[in-house]
């Protein structure tokens, strides 16, 4: 790899700019252009994870004898909630405090602001519906606003019990770094109980914090595990804006913040925000 001193004596400040740029996105690949942006595999996974992370707060809320949530406990201790849970059952309504200071669940993010859940039943009932709201809901001070439908479908052909979900979602991100939003729709199946883990089908659109519109076909099911701050395996089918298709790995099943971004012959390895 030429040295910066050989880069600069070349004259070519906009390609100093581009590797700096890609530094953070792009590990052992010294063939792929510095010029491609493959950003929008971090913003489309953080979409996912914090979106699909409140139907599983939803679930355990419903679900819970002792009014704390089974996963999203403190990182300290089994015994402590980051949340409150408040069940109104006249009108179908529970509401997941987490109050107004963060704290830090056990998955390792900080939570605050409240996730509020409309419900006709059990969420692990057939023909239940679930419908997801927000009160100044935080991660990571990232704020997620926008609604969820989940809705309860039975079982499939392996006995498993799955869910077909309506998303219209938007992060605000931290430090005014703008907004990536989506409509998409989603399978979500469970498909182990210990540990809690669901398998993700679905497409949709993406409208980055730059303003691009992504749209995207789960090629390969997402992999989500209750605990684990990030997706752990799957496949995406992206389709960018300049008609091209680009391939996000999200790995073996590992969970880690790590994945890939194939496109135009090159793969970009990528670090996973939360």
């Amino acid at each position: 790899m030429k040295s910066v001193k050989t880069i600069l004596k070349a004259g070519s400040a906009l390609l100093v700019a581009g590797m700096v740029f890609f530094a953070a996105c792009k590990k052992n690949d010294s063939t792929a252009s510095a010029t491609e942006d493959v950003s929008y595999g971090q913003e489309q996974a953080q979409l996912e994870k914090t979106s699909d992370d409140v139907q599983t707060i939803g679930d355990q809320a419903y679900e819970s004898m002792d009014g704390k949530l089974s996963t999203y406990r403190t990182a300290a201790t089994t015994l402590s909630s980051c949340a409150t849970i408040t069940k109104d059952t006249v009108n179908g309504i529970i509401t997941v405090n987490f109050g107004t200071v963060d704290c830090r669940c056990n998955d390792l993010n900080y939570r605050r602001g409240e996730v509020i859940i409309h419900y006709t039943g059990r969420y692990l009932a057939t023909g239940s519906v679930h419908t997801i709201t927000f009160s100044n809901y935080f991660v990571n001070d990232n704020q997620l606003t926008g609604s969820k439908t989940v809705t309860n479908a039975g079982t499939n052909a392996s006995g498993q019990i799955y869910w077909n979900v309506s998303v219209n979602d938007s992060i605000l991100l931290a430090n005014n770094a703008g907004i990536i939003s989506w409509t998409a729709t989603r399978t979500r199946t469970l498909t182990s109980s210990t540990p809690i883990t669901y398998s993700i089908t679905g497409g949709g659109s993406l409208t980055r914090a730059n303003g691009v519109v992504v749209t995207h076909t789960i090629t390969s099911p997402l992999i989500i595990t209750a605990g684990c701050a990030w997706i752990e395996q799957g496949t995406v089918a992206d389709t960018l804006s300049n008609g091209k298709t680009a391939i996000l790995d999200y790995g073996n099943g590992v969970c880690d913040a790590l994945a890939t971004v194939t496109y135009n012959g090159h793969t970009y390895n990528i670090t996973l925000r939360r």
